[in-house]
Parts: structure tokens; sequence; C-alpha cells
């Protein structure tokens, strides 16, 4: 469990754990700005420094612990995150806005499911790909990965939940690419893309779509052709979030402004705790602010990669390759709808966003990513 003596701290990566400081320090201040008008506002943020402090501790616990270790575990692992994704078809799934995503489970509290699904699917293909690496680019095994993952991802899908479907996809699809499988496999997936969109595009011109949910698509069309569907509401989220972003300027209002010209502090933002939070980020910090944040996020995710590029075997390259995936995927994707450049979807914004679910696994994955960068083998690197 513990491998000290293959440890070498002078491949101990401090950048990592200082951008993690500073984009928690930072994303516990904004939430605690983009919370003033709450009313169980300091209860939220006790919650969210619980949740930083009990992930922390979990992230210097794995950063010790041998990575290898925990891939011993790797069907255990993908059982645990089935049975929580199964458990939202229960009773104990919490249906909020017309999606079940959460859990309501004694003691614990109020969990997400496909957030662990995510951690849990870039240790579990981590594992299988050093395992099948002489046999990646047989059909059997590239079926079985499929298969393998195409089960949660239909679980999340039915929540129903697209955004996070999306990017658990993208996650598997870049553990997929840098396992070195063959083009061939690739092209002959990428093909396959013509006759799924082709199906889809069709699909959601019927009055009852089998596959996309009307919101999801009314989502979509909202994004492509603003003007007309301004008037229904759809547009409201991004425009306000547009908005505030663009009313900080360069410098910003300041945190916890709670001026009569603050869009925050007028309550026009909505899921500004959440989804939206990089609106206060821009609105209360302005463009150096929200340079700095995505500048520290840019860090981190570099340092993943250049864990995963010396990394000593092909398990350690893929959980630091995923876990920057992870992290950069969800960056993206959150800033880019709040800034309006992609279409209105939810996924949070990391150690930014209220909920300990996304903290826990972000901070366990960045473990592992630790470990990988300990375990660093100059003789390994050499014959790569």
């Amino acid at each position: 469990m513990f491998s000290f003596k293959n440890y070498k701290l002078k491949n101990f990566s401090i950048g990592l754990p200082l951008c993690v400081i500073a984009l928690c320090i930072l994303g516990y201040m904004v939430l605690s700005s983009a919370l003033v008008n709450y009313a169980d506002r300091d209860g939220n943020l006790r919650r969210q420094l619980t949740g930083m402090i009990i992930g922390g501790s979990v992230m210097v616990f794995l950063a010790v612990t041998d990575y290898h270790f925990w891939l011993k575990f790797h069907w255990l692992i993908y059982g645990f995150f089935l049975i929580l994704l199964g458990l939202l078809f229960t009773r104990l799934g919490v249906n909020v806005k017309g999606a079940t995503r959460w859990l309501d489970l004694p003691v614990v509290g109020r969990l997400q499911p496909s957030e662990f699904a995510k951690a849990g699917m870039i240790l579990f293909f981590s594992w299988f790909f050093q395992k099948y690496q002489e046999k990646k680019n047989r059909f059997a095994t590239v079926a079985t990965a499929l298969f393998l993952f195409l089960i949660p991802a239909v679980m999340i899908f039915l929540e129903p939940d697209l955004s996070t479907t999306l990017t658990f996809t993208l996650i598997f699809l870049t553990i997929f690419y840098v396992s070195g499988i063959s083009y061939k496999w690739i092209g002959g997936m990428a093909l396959c893309v013509l006759p799924v969109g082709g199906f889809l595009l069709w699909d959601s011109m019927r009055d009852e779509p089998l596959i996309l949910k009307r919101y999801m698509l009314n989502r979509l069309l909202s994004f492509f052709n603003p003007d007309e569907y301004s008037a229904s509401g759809l547009t409201n989220q991004q425009d306000r979030a547009v908005m505030a972003i663009s009313s900080g300027r360069l410098s910003g209002k300041g945190l916890f402004n709670t001026s009569i010209d603050s869009v925050k502090a007028g309550n026009f933002l909505s899921e500004e705790n959440s989804d939206f939070i990089f609106a206060v980020v821009g609105e209360e910090l302005g463009f150096w602010g929200s340079i700095a944040v995505i500048g520290l996020f840019a860090v981190l995710v570099f340092i993943c990669f250049r864990i995963a590029a010396r990394a000593a075997d092909q398990a350690g390259r893929l959980l630091a390759v995923g876990t920057g995936c992870f992290i950069g995927l969800q960056v993206f994707i959150n800033i880019g709808v709040t800034s309006g450049i992609l279409p209105n979807t939810g996924v949070v914004l990391p150690f930014f966003s209220h909920g300990i679910s996304s903290l826990l696994c972000t901070f366990a994955c960045l473990g592992l990513v630790m470990n990988v960068a300990l375990q660093r083998h100059e003789a390994d690197i050499a014959e790569r």
C-alpha cells in the first residue's frame, strides 16, 4: 500500500498542490460572495469548507499511497459506482427540476453519483488498458472497453443528464486515444458519428423524440438562433451571465459587492453558486481576476499532462491524462456556457461551485496524480 522506497521527492511537483490551494481559497471566497442573498449561506459555506478539508485530507492520503494498490480494486470500484448510479432509480433518488441526479443517503447526506463515476472510470480504464496493453487493438478488447463504458454512460443519460454524459464520454475517448489504440479503430469510430448524428437529427424533428429530451433540443436551438427563442426565456441565464461578466470590466466591482448596479446582488443571476459561478468571478474580479483563475486551471491541467508524459507505466500515464482531461473539460464547458460560447448545460466549476461530490472526486484524482509523479523512474523515461 505504501511504497516509500519507490518515491522520489525530487519528482514531487510542488506546483500542483500550490495551484489547488490557490484555487480553493479563491473558490471559497467567490462562493461566499455568490451566496450573499441565500438564507442558509453559513450552512452552505460550512459544508463547502468541510468538503475542502475532507477532500484535501483524501488527496494527501492518496498522494502517499501507491496507486497500484488502488488499481487492484478495479472491479470493486467499477461495481461501486454502478450501484450508486443504480440507486438513483430507486426511492433514494432525489428529483430536482425533472432530473434525478442526486442520492439522499442516511448520515452521508446528498451525493451526486455521476461525479464518482467520472473518477471511478478514470481509475478503472487506467487499469484496463494497462492490463490489455498488448491486446488493445483486438476486437474483443475494444468491444469490451466500449461495453463497460456504455453501461454507466447510458445510466447517466437516463437521469437525464446530457452534459455529464458528454463529459463522461470525452474523458473516456481521451483515455482510449492515449492508450495507443490503432488509428484504424479511431477512424472507424469517427465514421460512426455520421449515421448516429443523422439519426439524432431525424429523431429531433419528431414530436416525441426517442433520444434527446425536448428541453435539450430547445437549449441547442436557442443557442444557434437566440433571437427566435429570447421571448421564451431560454437564453435568460446566459444573457445575464454575460452581462455580469462584461460589467466587471478590467478590475471588477470587488468581492462581496452589494451595490445597486451589481447583477449578482440584484438577484438577476440564477445558479450563481454552481453552474454559473464564473459570472460572479467576472463581475467581481474583472478581466484580470478571470484571467488569473483561468491561468491557475491551465497550469494545473498542464502539470497533470506533464506528469503523464513522465509516468513510469501506462496506468500512471492514463490516470494523469484522465484527471487533466476531467478538470480541463469541466472548466472549459463551465466557462464556455457562462460566457455564451457554448450551449447552456449544467457543469460545475471545480473548487468554485457548491457541491461536495465534485470536490471529493477532484481531490481524490489529484491525489493519485501526485503519487504517479512521486513514482516516476528516470530509467523508464529514458527507455521510452
